[in-house]
């Protein structure tokens, strides 16, 4: 739609968006493969025992192929057609993971056949189920093929559910899809990930990560299947990827509690590029939290949303210092029906420790260039004590069924060129911050888990105002 003239954005504010957007241009890891080395030889797990029955647990033959392969001095691990059930197994350098066209690795459904260890799970370490394929500690890491990772996660779903209100994450274990934990120039393309019992992928301590054509989905009611979760990380592109789930799309992860930001076990979450993607269902396309410290440096550019998932979701927790800074939005097709903005407190079982509660800062936000339909404006609000401020909302022209938004204490909110239901928007009057709430004790736990959106808006009037600040 055409908009009037609008002033130049403040040169701070510029500075820092094409400073976020150069930085995250260039995560994607470099080729590192020497075109002239002979082609990688090729380990089928048919080979060493595995039966594509479907229902012949073949983790140990898995197993046995990826470490002849690495005795080898390294090769592919090809996963041919057919359906073959597994449970945990773990890559090891040197080996590739390739899944033909046709082929599926299915996740068992005995929740004994992912062995417990100590892993990174929800922003610390304790003893969890590992996740139906490993990769921890290694180099030049290359998972790909036209073929699926299926969890299988039906069984796990529904005993999270049948638990006692309350019940947290962790009381119901559950596989996740795929954990890549201390790894470096990791490659990710091409197969599809259905029906994780858990999250889909799990990236924790890496660097230098390409996603690409990667296909995510999980039904409604499936809770927890997060398609990406980026834990720590620094140097990610998630690239034509389509991601549709019961939760977060794709989410930046660290630490928490009161001294998270003295956990040297979570480095900032930085250098975040994520571009050219569809979004169906999901918490959020882009969510920081539901542990996290300082996230920094973000892109999300020239992507859809066809679905109910919401735009951007920062979760505020009241226990852990946080710093959400520099993350731009730039090119969002929506005919979904989530939530434009969700910004918002998130209370669920934390715990300060006895301290006080600790600063989360929120600064130099930019949303624009959006057009299209959500089904709520949202919110934009933290709790007493947060600090939100250079936000900027550009060029947005929005159908929605109600205008409400939920607007706290704020410093430099500009609005420009933003539209809603064909008119000019401005912003509503700031209520106050929530108070901090009281810290609830979780339930008792539960067993283990068992074996046509409105249309786009008209261009408004040309003597509409162009831009709205709140203070």
């Amino acid at each position: 739609m055409p908009y009037p003239n609008c002033s130049a954005l403040p040169v701070v504010l510029l500075s820092l968006a094409l400073a976020n957007i150069a930085a995250a241009q260039d995560t994607a890891p470099a080729p590192s493969a020497d075109p002239k080395a002979p082609a990688p030889k090729h380990f089928l797990i048919t080979d060493y025992g595995a039966k594509a029955d479907g229902t012949t647990l073949n983790s140990a033959a898995i197993q046995k192929t990826i470490d002849t392969a690495a005795t080898a001095g390294g090769g592919v691990v090809e996963i041919p057609k057919g359906t073959f059930l597994s449970g945990s197994i773990f890559l090891k350098q040197g080996v590739e993971l390739f899944l033909d066209d046709g082929a599926v690795l299915l996740g068992s459904q005995n929740i004994s056949d992912y062995p417990k260890q100590t892993t990174r799970i929800e922003g610390h370490f304790q003893p969890w189920r590992m996740a139906l394929v490993n990769v921890q500690n290694m180099d030049h890491v290359r998972i790909g093929g036209p073929g699926q990772l299926n969890g299988n996660g039906a069984p796990y779903w529904a005993a999270f559910r049948s638990a006692p209100r309350g019940t947290t994450n962790l009381d119901v274990e559950r596989p996740r899809l795929m954990f890549v934990d201390h790894c470096a120039d990791v490659r990710i393309e091409d197969i599809a990930l259905q029906d994780s019992g858990f999250w889909n992928i799990h990236l924790y301590h890496c660097h230098d990560v390409l996603l690409q054509n990667l296909r995510i989905n999980a039904p409604a009611g499936s809770p927890s299947t997060d398609g990406v979760d980026v834990d720590s990380c620094q140097n990610i592109t998630i690239r034509k990827c389509e991601i549709s789930n019961n939760d977060d799309d794709i989410a930046l992860k660290g630490s928490k509690g009161p001294f998270a930001d003295k956990d040297t076990d979570s480095p900032p979450v930085e250098n975040i590029l994520i571009e050219d993607c569809t979004f169906g269902s999901g918490n959020g396309v882009l969510t920081c939290g539901s542990e996290a410290t300082i996230v920094r440096n973000v892109t999300v550019r020239n992507c859809v949303i066809n679905g109910g998932a919401n735009l951007l979701t920062l979760k505020l927790r009241p226990d852990t210092p946080q710093h959400y800074s520099n993350i731009t939005i730039d090119g969002i097709t929506a005919t979904g029906a989530g939530r434009f903005l969700n910004v918002a407190p998130w209370t669920q079982y934390f715990d300060l420790q006895g301290q006080p509660s600790p600063a989360r800062v929120i600064d130099h936000v930019t949303v624009r260039n959006v057009t299209g339909s959500f089904r709520l404006l949202g919110s934009l609000r933290g709790t007493v004590g947060d600090s939100i401020s250079n936000i900027t909302l550009e060029n947005i022209n929005l159908a929605v069924p109600t205008t409400n938004f939920t607007l706290g204490p704020t410093e430099n909110v500009t609005l420009k060129n933003f539209a809603v239901n064909g008119a000019w928007y401005q912003l509503p009057t700031s209520g106050p911050a929530a108070a901090l709430p009281k810290a609830r004790a979780p339930a008792t736990p539960a067993t283990t888990a068992p074996a046509a959106a409105p249309a786009v808006p008209a261009t408004p009037a040309a003597a509409a105002p162009t831009t709205a600040t709140s203070t």
